[in-house]
C-alpha cells in the first residue's frame, strides 16, 4: 500500500491547468495539495486498487 498511498492515487485528486501552472487539489478536503502529498483519509482509484490486488 505504501507504494501506491498519495494524492495523485486518490478519488478525491484533480488536477487542472491554469495558463502554464497546474494546480493539484483535494475535492473532499477542500484544499490545494501536491502529487505526493499523503492523507489519512485516502481512498485509491478502481485502476490503483487492481495494481494493489495484483502485486499482493
Amino acid at each position: 500500500m505504501k507504494t501506491y498511498h498519495c494524492c495523485a492515487t486518490c478519488i478525491h485528486f484533480s488536477a487542472k491547468r491554469e495558463g502554464k501552472q497546474m494546480i493539484y487539489r483535494c475535492e473532499r478536503l477542500g484544499f490545494d495539495t501536491e502529487t505526493h502529498y499523503q492523507f489519512d483519509c485516502w481512498v485509491p482509484k478502481d485502476h490503483v486498487k487492481k495494481l494493489m490486488d495484483k502485486r499482493q
